[in-house]
């Protein structure tokens, strides 16, 4: 009897052992302590959406949800399919905290999180072959400059009134997402193929991609003077986007919510 007692003794400080490495081997999920969602005022006309400057979490100022989720799974919206009609028209102001700093690429799947646990996002990734624009180095080579400066959290590439584009400390996968923002008529995500893994600043001056229904006869005659995006990248960033076919990733919405409360 005292035998039996024993090995079941053992028996349980060994699944109870079991349990408590395998605990220790669960990455810890990455939460904000606090989050705060509300909808935009009306008259709002502008917005943004960006990580705090001291990485202690993230603020969006009138954005449409389908953004937020374009920007954090770095997807273009033409990608996301599914969802009800207010992903794209209801607009909401997220202020997100973190107990102390984290680099962006954790704040990116924080967010991620705080779309699931208050929007009860669930979504699914499915990767078709489809048309593609493949974003290689030419020759001689890239010419953007490499920046090994410490994180800074600000907005990688911004888009001045006169027409210029300019990155400071831009990862490709930002680049390329940025780079499908512009070509949006063509439905064609840019795929990453040129191998650099830094951080890169730039400055890019090229035409305007214009929508389908806006003339060009209406515009200034100045940005026709600029190169198109397809000649401004390869010459001024010694990259090329050439058009072939390759993986499209599409992120399709199982379900939704409106936010819970604050």
């Amino acid at each position: 009897m005292t035998a039996r007692r024993s090995c079941l003794s053992l028996l349980v400080l060994s699944l109870l052992s079991g349990a408590f490495i395998h605990a220790q081997d669960q990455p810890t999920r990455l939460t904000f302590d606090v989050a705060a969602i509300r909808l935009s005022k009306e008259e709002t006309r502008n917005g943004a959406i960006k990580a705090m400057p001291s990485g202690q979490g993230y603020t969006a100022y009138n954005i449409p949800v389908k953004l937020m989720i374009s920007l954090m799974y770095k997807v273009p919206m033409r990608q996301i399919k599914g969802g009800p009609d207010w992903l794209s028209s209801d607009r909401y102001d997220v202020e997100a905290r973190a107990d102390h700093p984290y680099n962006l690429e954790d704040l990116h799947v924080m967010y991620q999180n705080l779309l699931a646990d208050r929007f009860n996002l669930k979504l699914h990734k499915e990767t078709k072959e489809g048309p593609v624009y493949a974003l290689t180095v030419d020759t001689p080579g890239s010419k953007m400059k490499v920046n090994d400066h410490a994180q800074d959290f600000n907005i990688p590439i911004n888009y001045s009134p006169n027409g210029t584009a300019v990155g400071i400390r831009v990862p490709m996968p930002y680049l390329c997402w940025w780079l499908g923002l512009q070509l949006q008529n063509d439905e064609r995500p840019v795929v990453d193929m040129t191998g650099l893994d830094k951080n890169y600043d730039f400055t890019l001056t090229f035409a305007p991609v214009l929508p389908p229904e806006v003339q060009k006869e209406n515009q200034s005659s100045e940005p026709e003077n600029r190169p198109s995006l397809f000649d401004a990248v390869k010459q001024q960033l010694g990259l090329k986007l050439q058009a072939q076919r390759g993986p499209v990733a599409y992120y399709v919405i199982d379900h939704i919510d409106r936010p819970s409360d604050n």
